[in-house]
């Protein structure tokens, strides 16, 4: 996936408090490691996307579920100075200034950043004088490293889904194909496009006999060749049996895009939309409740619990409703899902 963005200014009150929070947790996730500071910050971030108005102190932030004590404070520092120390601190340290700029790079995370910036290579620039150092997948992301950080907008996604809809039902149908992310929840932008893609004869624990041309291993490898063949995918940056990541673009005139595909069981199919349609705060608050209610909930299934705490046999799942209906959660539509 593309490298995360702040909540966009557009329709948002609260956005510097959404990108000094954003910023925090890209340094937690890239430069500290500390993955769940990275969430922490991310949630805030999220709460106040969706708040409706102007926050006005850190007490009132406080009021607001996923914002605890210490965020309200640099809140109350960011409205009282205008800017957060700490902030200051990081901006001002080279290894973590360096660390962040180099992961901006698709496929670079924060161990080969380090090791990087501890041999000399301290930014984007000086990276493009050592691609010898790289792999396929961060020689491709540095090519388009500013590409790739450009929002997409929701019409060039549309024009985008035709393409693959019209060529992958080309090829059989009977495909189901779903762009999942921001783009489903109706957001006017997304940083890059999720596609799910699945097929009837194609189930967990077994293929139909009268599909054999439909091999696991040769499904999504058929559909690329078929999207690189129209035009639209125009780089490979790794391909395996059920996903392909990699890069696309409608025209000459546009610019490259992230483009992720994944190809789920036909009984795996709707546990996987619900997924990465996300939000993640939505995503984990849903997941807790499944588990109040005795049940497991990830990207593949909806498992019962037993007395010992050992997931049982999947629920048979035909729709994304299916999933609330079965652990009695409010359904709602993909628009409200953000926290």
């Amino acid at each position: 996936m593309s490298k995360r963005k702040a909540p966009s200014e557009e329709s948002n009150p609260n956005h510097d408090f959404c990108e000094f929070l954003t910023e925090l947790a890209e340094y937690e996730k890239n430069v500290t490691g500390h993955i769940h500071k990275y969430k922490v910050y991310r949630k805030a971030a999220s709460v106040l996307a969706a708040h409706p108005t102007r926050i006005t102190s850190g007490a009132e932030a406080k009021k607001l579920q996923g914002i605890g004590d210490k965020i309200s404070k640099k809140i109350d520092e960011f409205l009282q100075t205008g800017k957060l120390q700490k902030l200051d601190n990081i901006h001002h340290d080279k290894e973590s200034q360096a660390i962040q700029e180099l992961t901006r790079v698709s496929g670079i995370g924060r161990a080969k950043a380090k090791k990087l910036y501890e041999e000399g290579i301290s930014s984007i620039e000086e990276l493009k004088k050592h691609t010898n150092q790289l792999t396929h997948h961060q020689i491709v992301g540095l090519k388009y490293v500013n590409d790739f950080e450009q929002k997409i907008p929701r019409e060039e996604i549309e024009k985008i889904e035709k393409v693959l809809v019209k060529t992958i039902k080309n090829l059989d149908k009977e495909y189901d194909v779903t762009i999942c992310g921001s783009y489903r929840r109706g957001k006017a932008c997304s940083g890059d496009i999720d596609v799910l893609i699945t097929h009837p004869h194609y189930k967990s624990d077994r293929i139909d006999k009268d599909k054999k041309s439909k091999t696991h291993n040769h499904i999504l490898k058929e559909v690329v060749e078929a999207l690189e063949n129209c035009g639209l995918v125009t780089e490979t940056l790794s391909l395996g049996d059920s996903k392909f990541m990699g890069a696309c673009q409608l025209s000459a005139d546009l610019p490259t895009r992230r483009l992720d595909i994944r190809f789920q069981p036909y009984d795996q199919y709707y546990c996987s939309i619900l997924h990465f349609t996300g939000s993640d705060i939505f995503n984990q608050d849903m997941r807790a409740f499944a588990l109040e209610q005795g049940f497991t909930l990830n990207e593949y299934t909806l498992r019962p619990l037993g007395s010992t705490g050992v997931p049982g046999e999947p629920v048979e799942i035909c729709s994304e409703k299916d999933i609330f209906d079965s652990i009695g959660y409010p359904y709602k539509e993909p628009k409200d899902r953000e926290g």
